[in-house]
């Protein structure tokens, strides 16, 4: 395969770098490490409460990962809070209760907030819930925040001045200095105007105005184009889920040579993937639940695609039996799975802020350990479908197809 070249590309993320952010091992935590342990030092406890705090402090590790290329880094939540569902369409956002329900998600130690600069409202309730963190609760805890933003432009002509007006633009609503990631998509590949507006918004990350730059829904081919060109892409986010494994086709291969990483959208499937959809009948009107989301449409037509809805049950019931062997919910276990594929930094769960949250299930997915019966339980299943890259192509071809 002609992408395999990327094994000459540069890999900026050194091995001192990854060696500090590789969690400790599982029979040991940080502080009941081995004497002889560079920078570690024996406490003396006893046995049973060294596993115990080890098994807390694995936990607490895993729910923060690190984007990263060279000096641009970018700590986040690897379930991530996502905000499509403000843009209309899943019912009337309250401002004051969509930034109460921001904050309860924070509380719960999920920090990070992915939108878009079409989402609707969902960049200035970032800016409010920013706002507000910093006066009730100081600069500390507003650091802890994390808001990653979209831009979307139309394929037209990328100056320095147009780049550079609509990430101010999104400054501005955020109530940020600096963004802390901007993730970039571009509709047409037959012009070239997405390698000058990266150029552009390097340069615009270089004067303080972006941390980190990333893109959503380009395909291992384009990204190659992109990594060659000297662009510091620390992420790329595409469609993934368990009907969805197109990502682990080409993506992600190339994801682990570059150092780039993989954050997720889809992965509940508009909540199809959930207990509300099992034994449901969909095909009669009033019977079952409706699919009355842009979400649960859009993912319905990905289930078609796959394999229908009849192979769909099948793949909730597996995954049911597994959420009940686990004591948690089928979210829970869909989620985790695509946390576990190779090159996968995070997933988004959307939330329809002020109107429903799903907290406690959010949780468990950092306990949730998935054995190899699991597995191959799930994927007795999820080979039984089409495969979505023959179907429909790479990562975001979906949003390309004439």
């Amino acid at each position: 395969m002609a992408y395999i070249a990327s094994r000459t590309h540069t890999i900026t993320h050194s091995p001192s770098a990854l060696l500090r952010l590789r969690p400790p091992s599982t029979s040991t935590c940080l502080q009941h490490a081995p004497p002889d342990s560079v920078g570690l030092r024996n406490c003396g406890h006893g046995a049973a409460q060294c596993r115990a705090e080890s098994k807390v402090a694995e936990t607490a590790l895993e729910r923060q990962t690190v984007l990263q290329n060279a000096d641009d880094r970018l700590q986040i939540c690897r379930v991530i809070n996502g905000m499509w569902q403000t843009s209309g369409g899943w019912g009337s956002i309250d401002r004051d209760q969509a930034v109460d329900a921001m904050i309860r998600h924070l509380d719960a130690g999920f920090t990070t907030f992915d939108m878009a600069d079409h989402y609707g409202p969902a960049e200035d309730l970032y800016g409010l819930l920013i706002n507000r963190i910093r006066r009730e609760r100081g600069e500390n805890v507003a650091a802890d925040l994390k808001g990653l933003t979209k831009w979307v432009p139309p394929p037209v002509k990328m100056t320095r001045s147009f780049v550079e007006q609509n990430i101010d633009q999104s400054r501005k609503r955020m109530d940020v200095p600096t963004l802390d990631m901007l993730q970039f998509h571009w509709w047409d590949y037959s012009n070239n105007g997405y390698l000058d507006a990266l150029k552009h918004m390097t340069d615009l990350k270089e004067e303080g105005k972006i941390k980190t730059l990333a893109l959503t829904n380009f395909d291992t081919k384009r990204l190659q184009v992109i990594l060659d060109s000297g662009i510091p892409i620390v992420s790329n986010q595409v469609q993934h889920s368990l009907v969805d494994m197109r990502p682990q086709t080409l993506m992600a291969e190339l994801c682990q040579v570059a150092g780039v990483k993989l954050i997720t959208y889809g992965t509940v499937m508009g909540g199809l993937l959930s207990e509300k959809f099992l034994d449901a009948n969909i095909s009669i009107p009033f019977v079952g639940p409706s699919l009355d989301t842009p979400s649960l449409k859009k993912y319905k037509q990905m289930v078609d695609a796959w394999g229908g809805w009849s192979l769909f049950q099948e793949l909730l019931k597996t995954c049911k039996r597994v959420a009940n062997k686990h004591g948690v919910s089928i979210p829970a276990v869909a989620v985790r799975y695509i946390l576990e594929q190779p090159s996968v930094a995070g997933s988004m769960i959307g939330v329809r802020l002020g109107l429903s949250e799903h907290l406690k299930d959010s949780q468990a997915i950092f306990s949730l350990k998935l054995d190899d019966e699991d597995k191959q339980a799930i994927e007795a299943i999820t080979t039984k479908g089409r495969d979505l890259f023959a179907v429909i192509g790479d990562c975001g071809d979906e949003y390309r197809r004439v």
